[in-house]
């Protein structure tokens, strides 16, 4: 039943209710029980304001770069979407407890089981939000402007900004997404039968 929700009721979240999501996250399996994520809550609206506006304004010169113009109500509904989501958390990536080789192939590879990792903790981190009556919407945005958000927050060099989870109580209900069948994304079944 969970779904990607993007509009919230202007109705506050305790803070109880976003540190249980949390600890669920927490206990996602990871490559060497490396435990790669790094949360930060961000709740104070100025914070998230100077934030959504200044990765709006990296997100334009990107696609400026590319030939494209960004509309201005385009631009205002990015960052309309961060500034006022109820609960908004930064999701980043650290590759301090992993391995390290001397190979950039291997390297690479630890880099990918961090990857891997990650994203078993926000899947754990979206499905307790929605156990406990939230919404919530997974966005990669700052994966695209690491150094814009890592500047604004005072990040360190060794934990890297990767998702945002936007949270709070649901102001819509979207429709079932179409997802492909089995046999779209399963190349084998019990059976033994190719697809």
């Amino acid at each position: 039943g969970r779904r990607s929700i993007r509009k919230y009721l202007p109705k506050p979240v305790r803070n109880e209710v976003v540190l249980e999501a949390l600890i669920a996250a927490g206990w996602a399996p990871s490559a060497h029980n490396s435990q790669p994520w790094r949360f930060i809550i961000l709740q104070d609206a100025s914070v998230k304001r100077r934030l959504a506006d200044a990765m709006a304004d990296a997100w334009a010169k990107d696609l400026q770069r590319d030939g494209v113009t960004v509309e201005a109500d385009k631009r205002m509904e990015r960052v309309e979407r961060f500034a006022t989501a109820p609960v908004l958390i930064l999701a980043c990536l650290t590759m301090d407890s992993l391995r390290k080789f001397p190979d950039s192939e291997r390297q690479m590879c630890e880099r990918d089981l961090a990857v891997q990792s990650f994203g078993a903790a926000l899947q754990n981190l979206l499905l307790a939000a929605h156990a406990k009556g939230l919404g919530a919407c997974w966005f990669c945005a700052p994966a695209f402007c690491k150094e814009t958000v890592r500047k604004i927050l005072k990040i360190p060099d060794a934990v890297e900004p990767q998702a945002f989870v936007a949270m709070g109580y649901p102001a819509e209900k979207p429709q079932v997404p179409i997802k492909k069948l089995l046999e779209g994304y399963c190349f084998v079944d019990m059976w033994g039968r190719t697809f």
